[in-house]
């Protein structure tokens, strides 16, 4: 009697479930592709109590006749793959013939479908059992309806969630395969209430706005990059729009949602020091590429991808999402309506009380010398010919242009002139431009100043060091001692020697010229406890926490009352800055009050 034999389709269709279906989302995941890679132009998704009860995808694609019906719910039976080289070059959503069977293997599914010739055709399963088949009124498309998921495998329906959880499931699938093709009207129906719709007119700003209202949608910003292997169109949130998770990251390659864990870190990393710690962008990214160069045949889910020249990729959507970003005015408005995710407290600094006669240090004197000037527009041409009458032609185009090459600096500024108007609390300053009023967080406002100072010394004067008067000396463990030699050579391109000095103890007697003798040995501690953690860093990982620790340390703090011309070299250093709207730690900088919203605020404009 042989040990081994082959499993009744029954059993492997089961089998076969629980890899492709996973919750109720799951399933509509699966119908809707197949609606999709049928042609359809309108797909209607109605569940009822989440899906739990029920799910019905309605579509008007080509629809099947008879004979493909018979097929449809065999495993592996496909129209979308003939020969070995297909598999390699994959255009549709599904390929492998297991979404129908699989389906149909553990609920009761019933399938209504015809084409554009004669009578449709009606089928029934039951526990992966056909129990029906019939002709059906004629009508193009196909309409399936699943009833009791998981009746009949209660290990895992007793695995599902609440309602609310599954339909949460069900509508984000559902936004993100209407973000993938803006070009299909999409309508999500539960307990018979819309709860999404969109109109398939192409416009992803529109898909958007369906998903995440007007007004944030017009807070997207669109970017495109081409190499010559891949076409990168992306839609990105200003850093004033984030989530508490990446789940609002969509990325799509050649029409597919993917989970990709380096592109997603990627685009977060371009992201780096404009959002809150622990907060996450918005951003949909559509990447098209030859088929060949990514493998969907990783999971039967198909929802993970194997990238070649992965690398590559990596470092074009890093960069030219940063450059989008830099290249805008991120300064936020109190227009915008508050998120849950962005409770108004995450807008100021937590107060540090220091004494008013101590806030004058060397850190704020080393930003404040030859800045004690009023920021002022640049002189206009007018003024110049007026004043140098005498000038020769020559002289005067000369004059000219550097006048013109001076406003075209000040138009790319970052921040506008700002004319300062007061300190309140001792924290936020107060300016005004002939647009309205600027609040300025005078603790983040430098912490941003000196991260952009430290972040380039750094990479300067990396292995440049000074003695210290007393040095540091620091006993470490067996394993740690190791994981300091492993990375020794990292610690030294930043200026941190360590020297045996016994056993289990390193000394350090000097540190980088960047870093103020006062604060040496509390960020040298502090960066090795870091790569403690970490167990391994990058160069610029190093540099990076480096920059933020010595920014924090050495900024001004909230409840210090500063010297007015203390506050406009502020101001100035400020609009020096590449990216002046966050502190390193992602917290907003500056905040505009427009002028027409201070007049609704004070009632002289109605509307």
């Amino acid at each position: 009697m042989p040990n081994i034999s082959q499993l009744p389709s029954e059993l492997s269709n089961k089998i076969a479930a629980g890899e492709v279906v996973e919750r109720p989302a799951s399933v509509v995941k699966e119908l809707v592709e197949n609606a999709i890679d049928a042609n359809a132009t309108r797909i209607e998704v109605q569940v009822e109590e989440g899906g739990l009860e029920w799910m019905k995808v309605i579509d008007n694609g080509d629809g099947m006749d008879k004979e493909d019906v018979e097929l449809a719910f065999f495993r592996h039976a496909t129209s979308k793959v003939k020969t070995e080289r297909d598999l390699f070059q994959i255009k549709t959503l599904g390929f492998r013939g297991e979404a129908l069977p699989s389906i149909a293997a553990v609920s009761k599914l019933e399938m209504k479908t015809g084409t554009k010739k004669g009578v449709g055709t009606l089928v029934r399963y039951q526990g992966g059992k056909r129990i029906a088949f019939t002709t059906a009124k004629g009508r193009q498309g196909t309409e399936i309806t699943v009833r009791e998921l998981f009746f009949n495998t209660p290990a895992r329906l007793k695995y599902m969630k609440s309602i609310h959880t599954e339909l949460g499931h069900v509508s984000d699938i559902v936004h993100r395969l209407a973000l993938a093709h803006p070009d299909i009207s999409f309508r999500l129906v539960h307990n018979g209430r819309e709860l999404f719709f969109s109109n398939g007119n192409g416009s992803t700003l529109a898909v958007l706005s369906s998903i995440y209202g007007r007004k944030t949608a017009q807070k997207f910003l669109r970017w495109e990059e081409t190499s010559t292997d891949y076409t990168i169109q992306g839609f990105i949130a200003k850093p004033e729009i984030y989530r508490a998770n990446r789940q609002y990251i969509s990325i799509f390659i050649n029409g597919r949602y993917v989970r990709h864990f380096a592109i997603t870190k990627a685009i977060e990393q371009a992201y780096h020091t404009l959002l809150p710690i622990g907060k996450h962008p918005i951003a949909v990214l559509y990447i098209t590429m030859d088929p060949i160069l990514v493998d969907v045949n990783v999971h039967p889910s198909k929802i993970e991808v194997r990238l070649s020249k992965e690398k590559e990729l990596i470092a074009i959507i890093e960069e030219g999402i940063r450059q989008t970003l830099q290249q805008e005015r991120l300064i936020p408005s109190v227009e915008e309506p508050k998120r849950k995710e962005q409770p108004s407290e995450q807008f100021s600094f937590p107060l540090e009380r220091e004494k008013k006669e101590d806030f004058i240090n060397t850190s704020i004197t080393s930003f404040t010398e030859n800045k004690d000037r009023k920021t002022s527009p640049p002189p206009s041409t007018t003024t110049i010919y007026e004043t140098n009458t005498d000038l020769s032609v020559n002289e005067k185009e000369e004059a000219e242009e550097g006048t013109m090459e001076e406003e075209k600096v000040e138009k790319d500024k970052k921040i506008p002139p700002l004319e300062y108007v007061g300190q309140l609390h001792g924290t936020y300053i107060i300016a005004q431009t002939d647009e309205g009023m600027y609040m300025i967080d005078q603790h983040a406002a430098q912490e941003r100043i000196f991260y952009e100072f430290y972040r380039e010394k750094i990479g300067e004067t990396s292995r440049h060091v000074q003695d210290m008067l007393v040095p540091i000396t620091l006993e470490f463990s067996p394993s740690e001692a190791l994981i300091y030699k492993q990375h020794q050579e990292k610690l030294e391109d930043v200026g941190i020697f360590l020297e045996p000095f016994g056993e289990r103890t390193y000394r350090v007697r000097s540190h980088p010229t960047w870093v103020p003798e006062r604060e040496a040995e509390s960020m040298i501690r502090e960066l090795l406890e870091q790569l403690l953690r970490e167990k391994r860093i990058s160069i610029h990982q190093l540099r990076e926490e480096a920059a933020i620790l010595m920014s924090c340390k050495q900024a001004i703090k909230a409840n210090r009352y500063l010297r007015k011309d203390e506050i406009e070299a502020l101001l100035d250093r400020l609009r020096e800055c590449e990216s002046p709207y966050t502190c390193p730690h992602g917290r907003p900088v500056i905040i505009h009050f427009s002028k027409y919203e201070i007049e609704k605020m004070f009632k002289r404009v109605m509307s």
